[in-house]
């Protein structure tokens, strides 16, 4: 069944884009995320306007040339291989990203009026790695640009990455309300890539209230996209033989930048059972190293 929150591979491409979610696109006013792939040799310019930009190779690696300066991304050979260095670029920039052999990149981006800060470099070596859950909830987080790992005015992403057989983003949780301490209000987007033959697939499960309906239950696969405007969302199931990945994107409009979720109170309780079980032996993936 078709859903306009999810955006099977190929329906959201437009002009050089793989994907290509805005604001405008979304309904919302803050989140976008484009996927772009250069051949060996390509070059894309990008501007950013009103928004801050990463830029964060899936596979491949580029150079980032803005105002003056050059950054040189190592890159990865794929999602599953290794975490990957990144560009930061803010708001009203002008960049080039190149790339000699070629390679697929995510530009996730936040609108801000804020611009307080300057195109940056970070390296590999800085994002933490984290292992969250356990048992058959056990998943790896790469979390690239949130409070505390890497500075910007409105933008958090992250990756998941979770064994084939698992249940991530769970217990069902959401942040589409301002609660100060303890809830944010953020628009987020799931795009998706699954390791194997290109036959994998998994499942993303997104529901709401009465007061603010939402119904999504989406089997995904690599390239495809799920927006997150409000709701409860959960869980990410990776079919069994094939790891899921997903990079995370969101934005909202708090002028403190956090990440503060709330569980589902009929699911909370799962994560009580971590306690007793433990992390999957297959994390971190190959090549991946906690920190």
């Amino acid at each position: 069944m078709s859903n306009k929150y999810h955006l099977p591979r190929g329906t959201s491409a437009d002009g050089p884009y793989d994907v290509l979610v805005t604001p405008e696109s979304a309904g919302w006013g803050y989140s976008g995320l484009r996927i772009v792939t250069l051949q060996p040799g390509e070059a894309h310019a990008l501007s950013t306007h009103d928004s801050e930009f990463l830029v964060l190779p899936l596979t491949g690696s580029c150079t980032v040339t803005t105002d003056g300066t050059s950054f040189e991304l190592e890159g990865r050979t794929g999602v599953f291989a290794s975490v990957t260095d990144f560009a930061y670029l803010p708001p009203e920039s002008a960049a080039q990203i190149s790339s000699a052999q070629g390679g697929l990149f995510a530009l996730p981006s936040a609108r801000t009026e804020r611009s307080s800060l300057s195109a940056r470099y970070g390296p590999k070596e800085d994002v933490p790695v984290e292992l969250r859950g356990a048992g058959a909830c056990s998943r790896q987080v790469n979390n690239y640009c949130l409070p505390g790992t890497f500075e910007a005015d409105q933008l958090l992403v992250c990756e998941v990455l979770t064994p084939g057989g698992n249940w991530s983003s769970y217990p069902p949780h959401k942040h589409d309300t301002a609660r100060p301490g303890v809830e944010s209000e953020l628009e987020e987007i799931y795009y998706f890539q699954v390791a194997g033959d290109g036959n994998g697939f998994g499942y993303q499960r997104v529901y709401g209230t009465p007061e603010r309906p939402i119904d999504v239950l989406a089997e995904v696969r690599s390239g495809d996209t799920v927006l997150i405007p409000h709701g409860w969302h959960g869980p990410s199931i990776a079919a069994p033989g094939y790891d899921l990945y997903y990079l995370n994107v969101m934005a909202g409009p708090g002028q403190d930048r956090a990440w503060l979720i709330c569980d589902d109170p009929a699911h909370g309780w799962v994560r009580t059972t971590w306690e007793s079980q433990d992390i999957d032996d297959r994390l971190p993936f190959e090549g991946l190293t906690q920190q």
